[in-house]
């Protein structure tokens, strides 16, 4: 039996931790996607592009068209990668023989949407190809590749700006 409860955020979090210390089970929306980012040549790089990598945010057509990495809701019967791999290619026209994923890197966030827990899962991707075209979707209006100091800033969220950072330090420990 579900109850639906409507809470302030931080309400919101103390029931969810509650429940959970209970044992009780509560449905949480679950999405997963890719950080895809793309290395310019040496000889391009300078100290404005932080290393000479790129990452690629889409602007949402909805709501307050924020920007954020490819990503969507876990259909049912499928797996988390699964997902991440099918919406990058429904959001940004990206198949999956055009990156390549890197191992050692996944993120969970768990944050409250309109009081309810949600968790997004990222994994990081490279893109083989620095000139790729990007096709979008009509769930988004525009995409940017951006240095990290450009993708935080646009990223409003600090969740997903820390993410933006370690998968940065995480790249930059691979160099």
């Amino acid at each position: 039996m579900g109850v639906e409860v409507q809470l302030c955020e931080t309400c919101s979090d103390f029931f969810f931790f509650l429940a959970e210390f209970l044992g009780q089970s509560i449905m949480s929306l679950r999405a997963c996607g890719l950080i895809i980012f793309r290395r310019l040549p040496k000889a391009c790089a300078t100290a404005a592009t932080e290393g000479h990598i790129e990452y690629l945010l889409l602007q949402t057509s909805y709501g307050t068209h924020h920007w954020t990495p490819p990503k969507g809701h876990v259909d049912p019967g499928e797996d988390d990668l699964g997902t991440a791999l099918r919406e990058t290619q429904e959001e940004a026209g990206l198949a999956s023989s055009q990156f390549t994923i890197l191992e050692g890197f996944k993120k969970e966030l768990n944050y409250v949407v309109r009081g309810k827990p949600k968790t997004v899962v990222y994994w990081l991707a490279e893109l083989k190809d620095q000139d790729t075209a990007i096709q979008l979707s009509s769930e988004h209006q525009a995409f940017r590749w951006l240095t990290l100091s450009e993708a935080c800033r646009l990223a409003e969220y600090e969740d997903m700006q820390g993410t933006l950072q370690e998968a940065h330090l995480f790249l930059s420990s691979k160099e």
